[in-house]
């Protein structure tokens, strides 16, 4: 009797100090998870899923009612019933938002099953695009430390978008381009300082310099101005744009404001300020962002207001740190946020930084690191295979440019990606540095895990620096390749076959048809391009014949062997290989006049005058319409006129003609890839 007295007594002292520890923990677990949001849903949001109702219902039997959907869900994308599938999927998320793996799930099944069912190319690009917005805007905000969602988010911009597999990636590549056009405006323009690593990366950190330094508030925004006047100016030009130039100061007004910009800046401007009464009455918000714009009052209004509205939407609605994006550009190379493998980079890297604050030695097996970093590598493979872009925004964004074709927009936009030898060395630095946090990777392996791919990188890095001209780089990378760190042990027999003369390693390289790879005919063609382009600075006719001649034979071997016309889901004739025009005299004039583009006025002049009489036309053209050096010639040509710099060729209004009528009639046809 003593002794269940004893117990009861000891029993009651436990219950009251677990109800006391209850009440004190309690609301700091509660606001913890809250804070952390680890905590389920509720309620039922209108119009979610009759399940989230159910599965709210069913308390906490909920985890298997989880379970069966997530079953369910599966069986019915197995069945190819992929929206059914996609409805169970978002009631999963809703009733468990940390639940990484459905996040995956029902992003893949929007960029990849769904979307390529659609019937136009405006379709697909929404379905991707919904699967990037789901992981971007909700998976890593609810799964902040998730690498399996960070990863996916990465997946989708490296293979869906930057790659070749969906026969509309082109499309894809100049929406993106577009959108990132609008929130970031354009990027620093080529120009002698960018030629060196150090310059561009400078350059690119000082496009984003003033987004990362802008208000975090409105109010912090109008203290921002220097004095009361400037500081009433700006407030009546948020009103005037509230009011009625934009939905709001986010995303509609970005959109609005660098499409009226980059027509203020073509060719165009004559037809945008003469704007007529009736088209004032039929964009009346077109018409009050122009007013604004072409006002001078706001000059230094719309400078502070700019940054302020871009990192707003970066953080607000992209979930993006500009912090992040400044020290990625420091770290790994000159980051064009137009480009995917740009965006690519970032979502692994950033997967792979979040996640290693939480793993501990008895946990770090959970986490599948290799992958993850197997795409920041690709992804600077790939900036350096096309890292270097010039797009053109207005015939993209500007519906009056656009030929209307069925209901869809068929426009013709310079998209031309090239390499950019400013990522060469850093893929080298990064294998080494996954190798060393690699447990497949140990001193002394006989394989390693990333010396396949970095050799390859090797390779054609050598080739496109030689024939870009510049041996004595391609003589240093040839050394690398023999002496890597990541050298499997293994392997040394191919080393020893490397150990020739940078000639006859250059000759070898095309013994397997290396032109029909995608990847390499864009390095070689531009490579040789670039090179004719040094000849000309040089004098040197000849060179500059022969790396021409090859560019051209190489660029017309790879268009017969993988460019073929073909009838696509999307109703058009398209190739999803086209890297590189299919026309010669488009891709080639196009190359040369922006590489132009990057030398010393002195150097472009010289280059100009040496130019056959059709490269001189296209040269002319990119200059005076895109690189901006008519706009401004006191300041971009060193104080010289610019048409005395670059005087107009002979018969060039014949090709401005043709050039235009060309732009029209491949509008008109349908997409051109390139």
């Amino acid at each position: 009797m003593q002794r269940s007295r004893l117990i009861q007594l000891m029993a009651a002292t436990v219950a009251v100090l677990s109800l006391f520890s209850a009440a004190f923990m309690g609301p700091r677990i509660n606001a913890s998870a809250a804070r952390h949001q680890l905590v389920y849903v509720d309620r039922a949001e209108e119009n979610a899923p009759p399940q989230v109702a159910l599965g709210i219902a069913m308390g906490a039997l909920r985890g298997v009612f989880v379970n069966y959907l997530w079953i369910r869900a599966n069986r019915l994308k197995e069945e190819g019933k992929f929206h059914e599938a996609m409805t169970l999927a978002r009631a999963i998320t809703t009733l468990q938002p940390r639940f990484p793996d459905v996040w995956t799930f029902h992003a893949w099944n929007l960029a990849y099953n769904i979307s390529v069912s659609a019937n136009t190319r405006e379709e697909r690009w929404e379905w991707v695009n919904k699967g990037i917005r789901l992981l971007r805007d909700e998976g890593v905000v609810y799964n902040p430390n998730a690498l399996l969602v960070h990863r996916e988010l990465s997946w989708i911009f490296l293979h869906k978008v930057a790659g070749f597999t969906d026969d509309a990636n082109q499309y894809y590549k100049r929406a993106l381009a577009a959108e990132w056009t609008e929130i970031l405006g354009e990027p620093p323009v080529l120009s002698p300082v960018t030629r060196t690593r150090e310059g561009a990366i400078g350059a690119f950190i000082e496009w984003l310099t003033p987004i990362v330094d802008a208000p975090r508030g409105m109010r912090g925004l109008l203290a921002s101005a220097p004095d009361e006047e400037s500081r009433q100016t700006l407030q009546r030009l948020i009103d005037t744009i509230e009011g009625g130039a934009a939905d709001d100061l986010g995303i509609d007004f970005l959109q609005r404001y660098t499409r009226m910009h980059m027509l203020l800046e073509s060719s165009y401007r004559e037809i945008v300020t003469a704007m007529s009464e009736r088209a004032r009455e039929a964009r009346p918000r077109t018409a009050i962002l122009r007013d604004l714009m072409l006002d001078p009052q706001y000059d230094d209004a719309f400078d502070l207001l700019l940054p302020y509205v871009r990192r707003k939407v970066l953080v607000e609605d992209y979930h993006m740190d500009p912090h992040r994006m400044v020290r990625y550009t420091e770290k790994y190379g000159p980051l064009d946020w137009r480009h995917p493998a740009a965006h690519s980079l970032y979502w692994a890297a950033k997967g792979v930084e979040s996640t290693f604050t939480r793993i501990r030695e008895r946990t770090i097996s959970d986490y599948d690191f290799v992958n993850a970093d197997r795409h920041v590598i690709q992804s600077l493979q790939e900036l350096y295979r096309s890292g270097e872009l010039y797009f053109s925004y207005v015939y993209w964004a500007v519906p009056q440019l656009q030929v209307q074709e069925q209901g869809s927009q068929s426009v013709y936009s310079l998209y031309l990606a090239v390499p950019n030898a400013h990522f060469v060395e850093m893929y080298g630095e990064i294998v080494i540095e996954v190798a060393r946090r690699s447990k497949y990777d140990q001193e002394n392996r006989i394989w390693g895990l990333y010396d396949g791919g970095y050799e390859n990188f090797l390779k054609d890095a050598i080739r496109f620096f030689y024939r870009r001209g510049q041996k004595d780089v391609a003589q240093r990378y040839l050394y690398i390749l023999i002496e890597r760190p990541t050298l499997s042990l293994n392997d040394t027999w191919k080393n020893d076959r490397y150990a020739q003369t940078l000639e006859n390693f250059i000759n070898d390289q095309y013994a397997d048809e290396r032109f029909k790879s995608t990847y390499v005919a864009q390095s070689e063609v531009s490579g040789a391009i670039q090179a004719s382009v040094v000849a000309l600075l040089e004098g040197n006719v000849p060179l500059f014949n022969s790396n021409w001649q090859y560019a051209e034979i190489f660029h017309q071997k790879y268009t017969e062997a993988q460019v073929k016309a073909m009838q696509t889901a999307t109703g058009t004739e398209s190739t999803r290989t086209e890297v590189m025009d299919r026309d010669w005299r488009f891709y080639a004039g196009t190359h040369v006049a922006t590489f132009v583009a990057q030398l010393d006025i002195e150097q472009a002049e010289q280059v100009y005058m040496r130019a056959p009489g059709d490269l001189k036309n296209w040269v002319y053209t990119v200059m005076a319409d895109r690189v901006g050096f008519s706009t401004n010639p006191g300041q971009s040509l060193a104080g010289r006129d610019f048409f005395e710099v670059f005087p107009e060729p002979e018969e060039y209004e014949l090709f401005r003609s043709w050039y235009e009528n060309a732009i029209r009639a491949r509008a008109a046809k349908g997409p051109v890839q390139n």
